[in-house]
């Protein structure tokens, strides 16, 4: 098992554990911004388990029916997560309003207090994980994993800091109202972790620094006579990149070959935190107008 899905496997079993205890403290203490966290935590397990065997099935090799891969299964795994995500937070919004009218009142407070201290060292640990699982290669599910463990990190601590207040204060509709706020922040971190998904899904393009770079290098080579129709996609790791590099006309095949092979090996080294498959087509004249 490679060390990005075992990763994920460990940050799920962790986010059960999480969302079992807050769901047992928010029946007992009525807290809606508990049961915001817990409900969140149960989506993160849900979305952890979803991620694994996404992550796995999107390191599987092309074949006949996707000769380009399954890279993209990471941009539809975030989109999903995202609206799945937003969902939840609109309906923490909703159980906020609710509560904030009926006037509903927060008990247990010591227990909840303990329970999100020991969420927030929890969660920090599933984000050091996920980082340092990141760190070999760029991966669109492991970064909507991390953005939403830190979007969580900033979510339990607002929760921890409301019961404190409320704790001293007696004040319970401060509950509900902190409880909106971590909804509406979720729905927010949510529409980012979608917006990731599908930019994928819609093939973008790579950074402006790295084609910046490619430019670059095109430009000061002069073995080839100019270049046109550069473009790129990201599917997953691995960036597809297509170009037209124009010769001299009295060049032979194998030197521009040989040429080619130049170029794709210098882009290749511009960054080795992705996969390459480049497609150089050779012209022995500028056709771009064409």
């Amino acid at each position: 098992m490679a060390k990005q899905e075992r990763v994920v496997l460990i940050v799920s079993f962790l986010a059960f554990i999480l969302s079992s205890i807050k769901f047992i403290v928010a029946l007992i203490s009525g807290s809606v911004v508990i049961l915001a966290s817990a409900l969140d935590s149960l989506f993160d397990t849900m979305f952890s388990v979803f991620n694994y065997f996404a992550l796995k099935k999107s390191k599987s090799i092309p074949n006949k029916y996707f000769n380009y891969g399954f890279g993209k299964i990471e941009g539809m795994a975030s989109l999903f997560e995202g609206f799945i995500i937003f969902i939840s937070g609109i309906y923490i919004i909703y159980k906020s309003i609710v509560d904030f009218i009926s006037n509903e009142e927060v008990t247990h407070l010591n227990e909840s207090m303990a329970v999100m201290l020991f969420s927030i060292i929890a969660t920090f640990i599933l984000v050091f994980l996920l980082k340092n699982a990141l760190k070999k290669s760029p991966n669109l599910i492991l970064e909507s994993e991390i953005l939403h463990y830190k979007s969580d990190l900033l979510s339990n601590l607002g929760v921890l800091i409301s019961l404190i207040i409320i704790s001293f204060s007696g004040i319970s509709k401060l509950d509900s109202i902190i409880g909106g706020v971590v909804g509406i922040y979720i729905c927010f971190s949510a529409i980012k972790i979608a917006k990731k998904g599908s930019l994928m899904l819609l093939d973008r393009t790579i950074d402006d620094k790295l084609n910046k770079e490619i430019l670059n290098l095109l430009d000061n080579r002069e073995d080839i006579t100019s270049y046109h129709d550069l473009r790129s996609r990201i599917s997953g790791s691995t960036i597809f990149l297509e170009c037209h590099l124009v010769f001299s006309e009295n060049i032979s095949l194998l030197e521009a070959h040989s040429i080619s092979d130049k170029v794709e090996y210098e882009i290749k080294n511009l960054s080795n935190e992705y996969q390459w498959v480049i497609l150089i087509h050779l012209d022995p004249y500028d056709d771009s107008s064409k």
